[in-house]
């Protein structure tokens, strides 16, 4: 079995890509013998979708799966076959990152049937979803940060399964605040959080990592 915890932030050791790690940690924890790996989308350049549509050609030999080749081509012909599939992201002007929304283009499009009676054969493995923030759960709320992820993951349940999620708020973003224009946070009460509550976060993650893993079994 294979996992893949697909990193949108371009910070590869930091808050979003711990989570990760820990969940897929988790996953081990299931099927120690399971191949796990945390791909990170800064690390290479790719683009979004092109809309050439080839993935909708009738009777195509690529109908279903994207064409366009670039670094993420061999990725993501591996990730579509995944056992099961955890993407992390920041929040970043109240969605994703750009990267991330490219990766979920190339990744989702595909399956997109433009049909009513037809729709396109993929692998429904289990899906979790991981927010990073620095607002607080309550700004959250009140930016509509939710109900703007909630929408796009009713699509992802209509195409794969119900998934499973985590948000992370208040992340501590800097070693040294006082060399940033921050005031508008307390970086005593920043540090405080990340030693109480990141903890929890990161054994959240390392649980949603389990659940994936046992729904990814319930699938064979």
């Amino acid at each position: 079995m294979k996992f893949f915890a697909v990193n949108g932030s371009p910070r590869p050791k930091c808050n979003t890509a711990q989570l990760l790690d820990k969940a897929l940690e988790g996953v081990k924890s299931v099927f120690p013998d399971a191949e796990t790996e945390r791909v990170n989308l800064y690390d290479f350049p790719f683009h979004g979708c092109k809309s050439c549509f080839a993935c909708k050609i009738k009777d195509g030999k690529h109908y279903g799966r994207c064409v366009q080749k670039d670094d993420l081509k061999p990725i993501l012909d591996e990730i579509v076959q995944a056992d099961g599939i955890i993407l992390g992201s920041p929040i970043y002007l109240s969605d994703v990152t750009g990267n991330m929304r490219c990766f979920l283009e190339r990744f989702v499009f595909p399956f997109v049937a433009y049909s009513k009676t037809e729709t396109v054969e993929h692998k429904k493995m289990p899906l979790a979803y991981i927010y990073t923030m620095n607002a607080s759960e309550e700004i959250s709320y009140q930016l509509g940060y939710h109900d703007i992820h909630d929408h796009f993951e009713m699509g992802l349940e209509r195409m794969f399964s119900k998934l499973e999620h985590l948000y992370v708020y208040e992340t501590y973003q800097f070693k040294d605040y006082s060399r940033y224009v921050s005031d508008a946070f307390d970086e005593k009460e920043r540090k405080h959080i990340r030693k109480t509550q990141f903890p929890k976060d990161l054994e959240s993650a390392f649980e949603i990592g389990k659940r994936i893993a046992i729904r990814a079994e319930q699938h064979d």
